[in-house]
């Protein structure tokens, strides 16, 4: 017998043209050295990678989307201007060591939009503004009841003040408008009562801090209203528009690939668009509660319906479900035999490519922002479609149909027989009759999407379009 090779070390063997075989032993670097040195290049390659990697992210986040970048160099503007609070002695000499309050107003109200930087700005002001002054007039009331009153009054003032602004957070109405100028209440209440327990001058401390806010604040909203801003309203129309598209991509997607069993990455990507829909409701309400704090701008008027993109948004995730309800139906491990499917692909597919032209439709009138009189045709050949796919339905074979089965007769294996094969049938019938359904439900929450668009060009008198052109 030949001698094996040691247990540590790996056989390697090559065919040489002239047919002869060699073969040897590897044997693996030895050595303290090259241990180190394979740690190391771990150690130095993996964080390299990473850096690199975040480094790749970043770009392309950048690139596909330059507001940010903007944002970020408007808050590096913004805290560069209220710096010179401390690096300019004549400015320093005017606010003290109260300054930083202006630094601290840029970093905690300057947002990504014009309207939620408002809101911030406004509500830290008013907040301020109410707080120090009944911390002053409490501070006042309580400085003239006497050494023994005076922490009584301040203590029983601040338990009582700051348990109503918290509970007023509660409600819903200033919950959605005021939250952050109530917590600032209650922060700046609790600071002057606190401090002006201990402080002689509180009156000019209080008004050093109101004005570096007060200038920290305008700096933010001059910058971001006027330098390349980034409007709430703009944001909220934009993600309606995308989201309407979205659902027009994934729907007509899903449809196809199951009838054609033909998909790529590109529409395998379309087809799961649906879920961002169903994603973006906390920020179509965050955008339209900022969007009430911006002026008129652009093409939005100061009475704009910003509540009815609610509504449209409402209705575009209540047709999300039921796409991610077909989508999931698809992917089920029952599935119908290829001779129904092909029955029933033609319907199905023309009733997901007219519903999507009812989308795409509506997807237009928001980027257009002009009336449309195809979302009624549009409606109509889908409601056509919907009644051919309903008969296309009916007019599958009758024994695939939902038949009672025949009761067996003892001894009877035939009609035993008989009645197992229909019930097969039943089950093999069953992923279209879901899929039809399904396909019908979602019909009728995108006629509803149409009628809530429909509403929002009536209400935001949008301008009728002068020629228009069927979508093909």
């Amino acid at each position: 017998m030949g001698k094996e090779a040691p247990v540590d070390k790996l056989e390697w063997k090559i065919s040489v043209d002239d047919g002869t075989l060699k073969k040897g032993i590897l044997t693996p670097e030895s050595g303290a050295f090259h241990g180190v040195w394979v740690a190391l290049q771990f150690v130095i390659k993996e964080p390299i990678c990473r850096i690199r990697n975040f480094l790749e992210k970043a770009w392309n986040l950048g690139v596909a989307e330059p507001k940010k970048v903007i944002h970020g160099l408007k808050v590096g503007l913004a805290l560069s201007l209220v710096s010179l609070f401390y690096y300019m002695r004549p400015l320093y000499d005017g606010f003290g060591g109260n300054a930083m309050w202006a630094v601290m107003t840029v970093v905690v109200v300057f947002e990504y939009t014009v309207g939620a930087t408002l809101y911030k700005c406004i509500n830290r002001a008013t907040g301020t503004f109410l707080a120090g002054s009944l911390g002053l007039g409490i501070h006042w009331i309580a400085s003239h009841a006497g050494d023994e009153f005076e922490p009584i009054i301040l203590g029983m003032s601040v338990f009582i003040l700051a348990s109503a602004a918290t509970f007023s957070r509660f409600i819903p109405s200033v919950k959605s408008r005021f939250d952050y100028g109530a917590m600032i209440f209650i922060l700046t209440f609790s600071l002057v009562s606190i401090s002006g327990y201990r402080v002689d001058k509180l009156f000019e401390m209080a008004h050093q801090r109101l004005s570096t806010i007060a200038v920290g604040a305008s700096l933010c909203i001059i910058i971001t209203m006027f330098f390349c801003p980034t409007w709430a309203g703009d944001e909220l129309h934009s993600l309606i528009h995308t989201n309407l598209e979205k659902l027009a991509d994934s729907l007509y997607g899903c449809v196809v690939m199951y009838f054609t069993n033909n998909c790529d990455d590109d529409s395998s990507k379309k087809m799961e668009h649906y879920k961002c829909v169903l994603n973006s409701k906390a920020a179509e309400e965050s955008l339209a509660n900022f969007v009430r704090w911006e002026p008129a701008h652009g093409r939005f008027s100061y009475r704009h319906p910003w509540k009815q993109y609610l509504k449209v948004g409402s209705a575009l995730r209540g047709c999300g479900y039921c796409i991610g309800t077909i989508n999931s139906s698809m992917n089920s491990e029952f599935e119908a035999p290829d001779f129904l499917k092909k029955h029933l692909s033609n319907a199905c597919i023309t009733l997901s490519s007219h519903a999507s032209n009812v989308l795409r439709e509506s997807a237009t009138v928001m980027a257009t922002m002009t009336k449309s009189s195809n979302i009624r045709s549009s409606v109509g050949e889908m409601q056509y479609a919907v009644k051919d796919l309903q008969n296309a339905f009916l007019s599958l074979p009758n024994c695939y149909l939902a038949a009672k089965p025949l009761a067996p007769l003892d001894g009877d294996s035939k009609t035993a027989t008989t009645t197992k094969t229909t019930v097969l049938s039943m089950t093999e019938v069953l992923p279209l009759a879901t899929l039809v359904s399904l396909l019908m439900e979602t019909a009728a929450r995108i006629e509803d999407i149409a009628n809530e668009v429909i509403n929002l060009a009536e209400q935001a008198d949008f301008k009728p379009v002068t020629s228009e052109k069927p979508i093909q």
